[in-house]
C-alpha cells in the first residue's frame, strides 16, 4: 500500500535476455586454442590468450567451457575428427588398402605443428589426471571408429574371420600412434602405419587365437 492510499503494482525488473550462443564461433575459438597451445604450451595457456587470439570475449569462452583443460580437450578432439572422414572411408575392396588409404600426407610444417599441439596435450594429461581419460579418448576415438568400420566391412566380405576381436584391435594403431606422439614426440608417418598394419594388425586379425572352451566343455578327447 502506497502512502497516498493507492495500491501500486510492484515494479518489474527489465527483461534482459542473454545473448544466444553462436555455434559458428566455436570453430574459431577451438582453432585459436590449438594455436595458443602449440605456441606457449599448456602451462602458459590461458582463457585470456585464447580469447584474444580468437577475437572473442573471455566470458564467451567460459559460457562454453568451464576450464582451459576442457577447452583443450575439445580442441584436440575436433582436430582429430577433422583428420578422418567417417562418412567417406576408403573402399578399395581390401582391408590393407583401406587402412593405408586413411593416411593423409602432411607437410613438414603441419607435422611439426601437430607435434607441438600433442606436446601441449601431453603436459595437460600429466598436470590434470582427472581429464586424462577424456584427453586420451579425444586422440584415439575418431581413428578407432574408422578402423572398426573398415574391419567390420572386412568381416562381412569374409576377408577376416568373425572371431577376430575387432573391438580391441580397432584401437591398436590409434593407441600406438598416440603413444608415439605423446611420449616419443614422433609424427604419425606412412612407414609407421605400414609397419603396424603389416607386422601386427593384419596377422592378429587373420589368425585370432582359438576361442576358449566354455565352462560346460571339458578337454577334447
Amino acid at each position: 500500500m502506497a502512502r497516498d492510499g493507492q495500491t501500486r503494482e510492484p515494479a518489474e525488473d527489465p527483461v534482459r535476455p542473454g545473448r544466444k550462443r553462436d555455434p559458428s564461433r566455436d570453430g574459431a575459438i577451438l582453432d585459436a586454442a590449438l594455436e595458443v597451445l602449440a605456441d606457449v604450451g599448456y602451462s602458459r595457456l590461458s582463457m585470456d590468450l585464447v580469447a584474444a587470439r580468437a577475437g572473442a570475449g573471455k566470458a564467451t569462452l567460459y559460457r562454453r567451457w568451464a576450464s582451459k583443460a576442457e577447452l583443450v580437450v575439445d580442441a584436440v578432439a575436433r582436430m582429430k575428427r577433422d583428420q578422418v572422414d567417417l562418412e567417406h572411408l576408403p573402399d578399395t575392396g581390401d582391408l590393407r588398402g583401406d587402412l593405408l588409404g586413411l593416411f593423409r600426407p602432411q607437410t613438414v610444417e603441419e607435422a611439426e605443428r601437430r607435434l607441438e599441439v600433442m606436446a601441449g596435450l601431453a603436459s595437460m594429461l600429466v598436470q590434470d589426471r582427472a581429464l586424462a581419460d577424456a584427453g586420451t579418448a579425444a586422440i584415439i576415438q575418431p581413428w578407432a571408429e574408422a578402423h572398426h568400420a573398415l574391419m567390420r566391412r572386412a568381416v562381412d566380405r569374409g576377408e577376416i574371420p568373425p572371431t577376430a576381436d575387432i573391438e580391441a584391435l580397432s584401437q591398436l594403431v590409434p593407441s600406438m600412434a598416440a603413444f608415439r606422439a605423446l611420449v616419443r614426440g614422433k609424427p604419425f608417418d606412412r612407414d609407421f602405419l605400414v609397419s603396424m598394419v603389416d607386422g601386427v594388425l593384419l596377422p592378429a586379425l587373420r589368425h585370432p587365437p582359438d576361442a576358449p572352451a566354455g565352462p560346460d566343455r571339458g578337454p577334447a578327447s
